[in-house]
């Protein structure tokens, strides 16, 4: 084979390809994906929607004006409030972490989302990673601590937290929004199932970015995210989005669901009832932490019991996450979406018999 290491930047060579299943499972609880389609009512009727959408042209600025003010209308957003598209909010996040100064560090409380550290190393930004403390538990002075010596551009805060469900603390969180050392990005990911937000909070700061997506809440096909923030970042932002990035069919789908908000409101209602009485279930059998996501993290009782019971779960047709391999904190730790009532209740006797 040609060697063609000199052509690729160092921080690409360096990374793994990011691994996503193959095959469709009888019961999927690996992505954190919604398991809920559309109604199908409702299918017909975005169908129909759908019928007038011009493939043959590029998304216009109108389209995408439609759907920022509608977003910040759902939102309540002050009316000067800045937002971008993106297709998925990965894209956004991977924007933010572009348009910076090159050499800049990028700060996280770790473990969290791993695209965060992988976005900052293929593109060249040194990442410095925060360790959380007992619990999950958000160590502000460290971060405090971290924001002072290495005066990083930006501070990567998942609320709630992937892969640990752990919403922080409110004064935790406000405490790190009043350091001047970085720009702070909350990813509001999991939103629908924590119902807390740092949202109503942009108008007022300026180095405040949040950013949201439609993935968890039955729409991950679709790959659409956005960010709200001060119009000083989104200026700068909208430079690095690439044009029509947000495709015409994708933007009146995203129309079209916040047309019916209030189905995918007791969807994830629905799903936050089942975190509960899942959580209840496990607790029984594993070690297993709070969530206010869409998931839970678990630890079998036995030590490096988790690549057995990931295998012999998947073996049985129900396909989880091992996160084994990430140790540290993640050390022998598996994850499960919360899904259906049914598929609730195939995990379970899954698991009691792989345990």
């Amino acid at each position: 084979m040609a060697d063609i290491s000199r052509f690729i930047a160092p921080g690409v060579r360096a990374r793994k390809v990011y691994h996503v299943a193959a095959g469709e499972p009888a019961v999927k609880l690996d992505a954190m994906e919604s398991p809920y389609r559309l109604p199908m009512e409702l299918r017909d009727r975005w169908l129909y929607a759908l019928r007038d959408v011009a493939l043959n042209r590029y998304p216009s600025p109108e389209q995408y004006e439609r759907v920022k003010a509608r977003l910040a209308r759902e939102a309540g957003l002050a009316p000067h409030t800045g937002i971008v598209l993106g297709n998925g909010s990965d894209e956004i996040l991977q924007n933010i972490v572009l348009a910076l100064d090159e050499g800049v560090t990028v700060v996280a409380p770790t473990p969290t989302f791993v695209m965060y550290e992988q976005i900052a190393a293929i593109l060249g930004r040194r990442f410095v990673g925060v360790p959380l403390k007992e619990g999950f538990a958000l160590d502000v002075p460290a971060l405090q601590d971290a924001l002072a010596r290495h005066a990083p551009a930006l501070l990567f805060l998942a609320y709630p937290n992937n892969p640990t469900g752990t919403l922080y603390p409110s004064d935790a969180m406000r405490a790190l929004l009043e350091v001047d050392e970085a720009a702070i990005v909350v990813d509001e990911a999991y939103y629908p199932f924590a119902q807390a937000s740092l949202m109503g909070m942009v108008a007022d700061r300026p180095r405040l970015l949040v950013v949201r997506t439609l993935s968890k809440q039955g729409l991950a096909g679709l790959r659409f995210g956005w960010l709200a923030a001060d119009h000083a970042w989104t200026d700068e932002l909208e430079k690095v989005r690439l044009p029509y990035n947000v495709s015409v069919v994708t933007a009146a789908s995203v129309e079209f669901a916040l047309d019916y908000a209030d189905v995918f409101a007791d969807q994830a209602a629905r799903i936050r009832a089942e975190r509960s009485r899942l959580y209840e279930a496990l607790r029984t059998q594993v070690t297993v932490w709070p969530s206010e996501a869409n998931f839970l993290l678990f630890r079998p009782p036995v030590p490096g019991r988790a690549g057995d019971i990931h295998a012999r779960l998947k073996g049985a047709g129900i396909l989880i996450k091992n996160l084994a391999a990430s140790g540290g904190a993640l050390d022998g730790c598996l994850r499960v979406t919360v899904g259906t009532p049914a598929e609730n209740d195939a995990f379970l006797a899954a698991l009691a018999r792989a345990l």
